[in-house]
């Protein structure tokens, strides 16, 4: 006698580890997160799907009280004692000159590709944050991946952000990500999802 397939292929406990048990972390170990486990997390994640795959994300880490402090000072106050103690932070930012790499990440159409934003700096930004910030879930789902814990927050100065960080003007920020192990408390009770049919309709 057949059975009925599961409706998902992937293994219960990797969906578990990515979305069911995974939380947000607002308090971390003092275990630190170390640069392969980082470049682990990227080369997952790098084959997640941009549109002209322009992979418009980019990450500063912040490892050192020095430049946490930088940081916090920018933050919402409920924000700052969880990021000055985290093992490691990262400020996930849109390039808004991504087309200049275009001969990396589309060779076959390059010049089709800087011609279309070379010239419209509203349309670079605005794909490039639409598209970073497609990478930013996807950057989260690796770190669970990892199997450590990540700490979105988008309670912060962005503009202040982009002036001590990015003065150049060409990366803007988009989230901040405190990454590590999880510490004393580090759960806020769940919060309900909502159901299938208050997302889905079938036309």
């Amino acid at each position: 006698m057949s059975s009925t397939p599961e409706p998902l292929e992937l293994a219960k406990d990797a969906q578990d580890l990515l979305f069911r048990h995974a939380r947000s972390a607002n308090s971390f170990s003092a275990e630190p997160v170390t640069d392969e486990q980082v470049r682990a997390i990227h080369d997952l994640v790098k084959y997640a799907p941009t549109a002209m795959n322009t992979q418009p994300l980019r990450i500063t880490l912040l490892r050192t009280r020095e430049s946490r402090e930088r940081l916090v000072r920018h933050m919402a106050e409920g924000n700052r004692a969880k990021t000055l103690s985290a093992p490691l932070t990262a400020i996930l930012s849109a390039d808004s000159d991504f087309h200049e790499l275009a001969g990396r990440f589309f060779p076959v159409r390059e010049q089709m590709v800087k011609d279309a934003f070379a010239g419209d700096a509203d349309n670079r930004y605005s794909t490039a944050r639409l598209n970073a910030s497609l990478q930013v879930g996807y950057f989260i789902l690796g770190v669970r991946a990892a199997g450590l814990a990540a700490g979105p927050m988008t309670g912060f100065d962005a503009a202040a952000v982009d002036a001590e960080f990015f003065p150049e003007g060409r990366y803007r920020s988009l989230v901040v990500v405190n990454i590590g192990r999880p510490g004393e408390n580090p759960w806020f009770d769940r919060l309900p999802r909502l159901d299938y049919e208050d997302v889905v309709t079938q036309l």
